[in-house]
């Protein structure tokens, strides 16, 4: 895990379905940056028609990745975007649903407060918690 000026941190990074369930995990340490780690986690995924994304993970690359897999990016623009590319606010509003996923993780404490000290302890009560997610 990372260390920054409050201590230990981690992200986690997840893609889910249409219906909130988690279909792949990625925990990073918290200083790295989200757009890099996309490209990764989205890679052996079929491709879909939209992908909804916040500003963190606004990069060429993601968008010229995700055209190229004929999904249509769906990414609010960065405010120190030079280029701004097109955006579909009404279609961001489906965003929640990887929110409510979020909070459907939190739910448990150990995800929540990050009690463990190794990542790979860590990694595993998330996908538990995505096990039971998807079971529930």
């Amino acid at each position: 895990m990372g260390r920054s000026r409050g201590g230990r941190s981690t992200k986690i990074h997840a893609v889910v379905d249409g219906c909130g369930r988690p279909i792949a995990l990625r925990i990073t340490p918290g200083q790295r940056g989200d757009a890099p780690v996309a490209v990764p986690l989205l890679t052996p995924l079929p491709a879909s028609r939209l992908c909804a994304a916040d500003t963190a993970y606004d990069s060429d690359t993601l968008r010229d990745f995700l055209t190229a897999r004929g999904t249509q990016p769906v990414i609010p623009n960065n405010p120190t975007r030079k280029r701004m590319q097109p955006f579909d606010p009404i279609a961001y509003k489906r965003r929640n649903i990887i929110e409510r996923t979020f909070c459907r993780l939190k739910d448990w404490r150990r995800i929540a407060t990050r009690y463990d000290k190794l990542m790979i302890n860590f990694e595993a009560t998330c996908y538990i918690a995505a096990l039971v997610i998807w079971w529930a």
